[in-house]
């Protein structure tokens, strides 16, 4: 299991992160920090494999965060300056996706950084020059345009959250329909966005808060 920590002072951002990280299979986000030095403290703390990480905190920046700590990091940020771009690649980000972003895309970017570990272990592993620029390419097979859409799948999900006499989870349309849990939520954010859906937050015994969609078209 790919562990997550999410970098990020928006509370609403930052939950939606962890949503969309845990809707991949492998990744499982071991919490959020709001700013560098709350992130310092979890990596004191607990191991972390990857940071989902903002440019601006409160106090110091993810720059400087991801300049000083020795963990994986991919970028979600709204600044997109190519001043930054760069500084932010050069102080080790594997990644840099721009916000707003759909959930799918940062998916094909977790994705192909699993298939990219995965091609660098074991650690202790000595590689040929093959092996080390398909590692390189793994990292970035995910930066494509967003997939289409398929109509009938939407149909399907909009008429089970139209129909359902209770507010519905991505996990709750899942099962109900057979789709996976991340294309569930994928259409389900897609409603929201769209305006025919209201989300709203339900906290369970564990306090981790979970996606409720109610029909609002």
């Amino acid at each position: 299991m790919i562990r997550v920590l999410v970098v990020e002072d928006d509370v609403r951002v930052a939950r939606l992160h962890v949503e969309f990280t845990e809707s991949v299979r492998g990744f499982a986000a071991v919490g959020t920090a709001g700013t560098a030095a709350d992130a310092r403290a979890v990596l004191a703390r607990q191991p972390v494999d990857l940071l989902l990480l903002d440019t601006y905190l409160p106090g110091e920046s993810g720059l400087d965060l991801l300049a000083s700590v020795d963990v994986d990091a991919i970028m979600l940020t709204a600044t997109s300056d190519a001043a930054t771009v760069r500084t932010a690649l050069a102080r080790g980000a594997l990644n840099y996706l721009v916000k707003p972003f759909t959930m799918e895309r940062l998916a094909d970017r977790l994705e192909a950084y699993a298939r990219y570990r995965q091609a660098l272990e074991p650690a202790d592993h000595t590689l040929g020059q093959d092996a080390i620029d398909r590692a390189v390419r793994l990292r970035h097979e995910g930066d494509r345009a967003p997939k289409g859409r398929s109509p009938a799948t939407a149909d399907l999900i909009s008429d089970a959250l139209r129909n359902a006499t209770s507010p519905r989870s991505a996990a709750d349309i899942a099962a109900e329909l057979g789709v996976s849990r991340a294309t569930a939520q994928r259409y389900l954010t897609g409603l929201a966005q769209a305006g025919s859906a209201r989300m709203t937050l339900r906290y369970g015994a564990t306090g981790r808060p979970e996606h409720l969609y109610h029909w609002d078209g």
